[in-house]
């Protein structure tokens, strides 16, 4: 297989894939430090639980957001590359 042919639209859900796990991380940590912030600054400490609790939040937003910028990404790339 020539890497030529990774790059054409047969492999666009593996692109989409790729590029919505390589977001998924630093997106969750910003939204998670974001909320923990917000969260400090309305009632004070923010307990373990709650912090727990906050990083699922983050983690299902970020997974949802990432997985549609990808989408929308990778289709515009290869909608530009026919």
């Amino acid at each position: 297989m020539k890497m030529q042919n990774l790059f054409s639209a047969e492999f666009q859900w593996l692109w989409t894939l790729g590029l919505g796990l390589a977001l998924f991380y630093p997106v969750r940590q910003v939204i998670w430090a974001l909320s923990v912030r917000r969260a400090n600054s309305k009632g004070g400490n923010v307990d373990e639980a709650e912090a727990l609790r906050l990083k699922r939040r983050a983690a299902v937003t970020s997974g949802l957001l990432c997985f549609i910028f990808s989408v929308l990404y990778v289709n515009h790339l290869f909608q530009g590359n026919s």
